[in-house]
């Protein structure tokens, strides 16, 4: 391949191809139009001897080079991109930007909102995509761009990535209003004969980190319920004999619940920013997790 003759914006098509895997949709992006974009990509299969993109029932479907290529294309780009943007003053009044932010279901209802309206109430261009936390893949989604930004515990992510501290948090224990049988002066002995609500984000367990300290302590505790989501605990236990351990910012202010101090036996944990190497030095995103950072921190 002659490099001296290598077109960049060839490049920017093909990634955002791989990202929409529609070529309409790229076209829209690209701000081109739908012809220009296929006649480009037609420029990138001779460019790499490859089909890339192939038609199928919705969209196309990418080849195992063009999977292969997508991770190091888009760092290279991001380093051009880094190289030119460095020095540029950010105005978020007139930045048209992208984030994808991880989170787990309890963050998405506790400080997804807040950091939503801010960003917008600041960068009405920007576009905020929120999808779920998956953590074993979270390294390998930052280094190709799928994910921008993750909220979650920091000690739980890849020590590769970069990490700032937001807030910490304790659990509560909740049960409806009436319940005659949870108060801040419970035993460990009356806590484990409780019926217990957990969260299995895997879907189907029904041990927990606090199992297994109970385990250690000689306890075992009555669980007869798992959800896959923090948000369905509130209502299951406001309306049945059913306790739970919640975050205590995911239940606060709710008059239906009657939230109590649990037994000493979990510790908190500490809600942060994770973020990779290649977003580090960008204007635009250091902008984002400073107003998150603002926002969130408290």
């Amino acid at each position: 391949m002659d490099t001296k003759r290598l077109d960049l914006n060839l490049l920017a098509t093909l990634e955002t191809l791989l990202e929409e895997r529609n070529v309409t949709r790229a076209a829209a992006r690209l701000h081109l139009s739908q012809p220009a974009v296929s006649t480009q990509l037609s420029r990138l299969r001779e460019m790499f001897n490859d089909p890339l993109l192939i038609p199928a029932h919705r969209g196309m479907i990418p080849t195992a080079k063009a999977l292969e290529l997508r991770a190091p294309l888009r760092f290279a780009l991001d380093q051009v991109r880094d190289t030119l943007t460095a020095h540029q003053h950010f105005d978020p009044a007139e930045a048209k930007l992208t984030v994808t932010i991880a989170c787990t279901d309890y963050l998405q209802a506790v400080i997804g909102l807040s950091i939503i309206k801010e960003l917008r109430r600041q960068a009405p261009s920007i576009r905020v995509a929120i999808r779920n936390l998956e953590p074993p893949r979270l390294e390998a989604q930052m280094a190709c761009g799928e994910v921008d930004l993750a909220l979650m515990t920091p000690e739980e992510a890849p020590p590769t990535l970069r990490a700032r501290q937001l807030y910490d948090e304790v659990y509560v224990l909740v049960g409806r209003p009436d319940h005659p049988h949870i108060s801040d002066k419970m035993t460990i002995e009356d806590y484990v004969q409780l019926e217990h609500v957990v969260v299995s984000l895997s879907g189907g367990d029904f041990s927990t980190p606090v199992d297994q300290v109970l385990k250690t302590l000689g306890y075992t505790r009555n669980v007869v319920l798992s959800v896959a989501s923090f948000l369905f605990i509130p209502e299951v236990v406001a309306e049945s004999h059913l306790v739970a351990l919640v975050p205590r910012r995911l239940v606060a202010g709710r008059t239906d619940l009657k939230l109590v101090e649990p037994p000493p036996i979990l510790k908190g944990f500490t809600v942060g920013m994770v973020w990779h190497e290649r977003n580090h030095g960008h204007s635009a995103h250091r902008w984002v997790r400073e107003q998150i950072g603002n926002t969130v921190s408290y």
